[in-house]
This record gives structure tokens, C-alpha cells and sequence, in this order.
């Protein structure tokens, strides 16, 4: 069975970030091919949705996989999809983010 990838608006959001800031800091170029590659990353959750490592205690059923060392995704497997919740680049206190995003 084939999951169906879902970003979440916040998760849009924190790709368009990372593009920002690489794109500043670096090129366009290499920030459209780095966010791709986030991308295809994200499509292999598709065929593989629980191999991310659980982490319920940041929210119940989310899990979480990283990209590069750089980037931590944060998801949930629902009954086809595969929502993802947030994008974390760099030294960013994801998990202090994620609860404060459950509680507010």
C-alpha cells in the first residue's frame, strides 16, 4: 500500500524558510536543489511511513526522520497519508516547537 503525502500549511510554510534562508545565504540554485531533495525525501514516506523514529512524547503518534543531519521532519501516519507537520533546519529547538504548536 502506497501512503499519500500530505504538507500541512505550517510545513509549506517552513520549506519556503529553508529555501529562503539557503537561497540567501548561498543561491537560488542551490536552494531549490537542497529543498528538492527535502522533497524526494519526503516522497519515500509514501512506501516506508513508520520508519521514522516514534515521538510521542512530543505529540501523540508523530514520529520524525532527518535530512542531512540539517533537517528534522516531523509526521504523522494516518489511515493513507502521511501528514507532514514541520520542517526544522539547523540548531532550531524542534521539539520545544512542536509542543508549543500543541498547546497553543
Amino acid at each position: 500500500m502506497s501512503f499519500r503525502i500530505v504538507l500541512t500549511p505550517k510545513a509549506g510554510r517552513h520549506l519556503n524558510s529553508i529555501y529562503d534562508y539557503i537561497a540567501r545565504e548561498a543561491s537560488p540554485g542551490i536552494a531549490q536543489r537542497f529543498t528538492d531533495t527535502i522533497v524526494d525525501h519526503i516522497g519515500k514516506l509514501s512506501d516506508y511511513p513508520r520508519r521514522g523514529s516514534p515521538r510521542d512524547d512530543l505529540r501523540p503518534c508523530t514520529r520524525t526522520i532527518t535530512f542531512r543531519r540539517r533537517v528534522t521532519i516531523t509526521y504523522v501516519v494516518e489511515d493513507a497519508a502521511v501528514v507532514i507537520l514541520g520542517l526544522y533546519y539547523g540548531g532550531q529547538d524542534f521539539e520545544t516547537l512542536v509542543r508549543e504548536d500543541q498547546s497553543g
